[in-house]
């Protein structure tokens, strides 16, 4: 039942990320954008992406505008294509152990935050094998400045400069629901803990 959850939560978020950044990549610039791999790999300069924007929310809440990430999350390890795809074959890896020895059946918060993990890890890790970078189209708060006119490194003065996609949004969902877990059973061992000393 527990891998069954697993494996359901895994497949839809993997489908919602795939489908997600195909959409965008034929839907937000005027026409469809076309990636050819061996472009992306021999000449990583030669794709220039329209610089379209499409209002998704109102308020400057969310924009789509497509950008292709070398990186990780956030940009972090640009350039490192090899590196990302060796980690995220590990991270996966290591995820699947800690579900299926690390954890109970009865622990559906972690099931559903390790089904979550894995899901923005293949759907990044996917883009990364078939174009050499991954596809984002996400851009939170385009409109809304840091106060004082500061700036991030780089000189970006949105509040959230980065675009992301649905994997990333997954991946720290997962995260967050695995550490909300982890924090749960740390206290119930303390409070056993303290329980114990006190009978003693």
């Amino acid at each position: 039942m527990a891998w069954g959850f697993l494996l359901g939560v895994g497949v839809l978020g993997l489908v919602l990320d795939l489908w997600s950044k195909s959409w965008a990549f034929l839907h937000v610039a005027g026409e469809p954008v076309v990636l050819v791999r061996e472009e992306l790999l021999n000449r990583p300069d030669a794709l220039l992406l329209p610089p379209d924007r499409i209002e998704a929310l109102p308020w400057g809440l969310l924009d789509f505008q497509l950008m292709l990430n070398d990186g990780a999350v956030f940009g972090l390890g640009a350039g490192h294509r090899g590196l990302l795809i060796a980690f995220t074959a590990v991270a996966v890896g290591i995820a699947v152990w800690i579900f299926g020895w690390r954890t109970s059946a009865r622990s559906p918060v972690v099931h559903l935050g390790i089904g979550l993990v894995l899901a923005g890890a293949l759907g990044n890790l996917w883009d990364r094998i078939l174009f050499g970078r991954v596809r984002d189209f996400l851009f939170m708060l385009p409109e809304w400045n840091l106060p004082f006119g500061l700036t991030w490194p780089g000189g970006r003065p949105e509040i959230w400069p980065w675009i992301f996609n649905i994997a990333d949004m997954l991946l720290l969902i997962g995260l967050g629901l695995i550490f909300i877990h982890l924090y749960r059973v740390e206290n119930v061992e303390r409070q056993k803990s303290d329980a114990s000393t006190a009978d003693a």
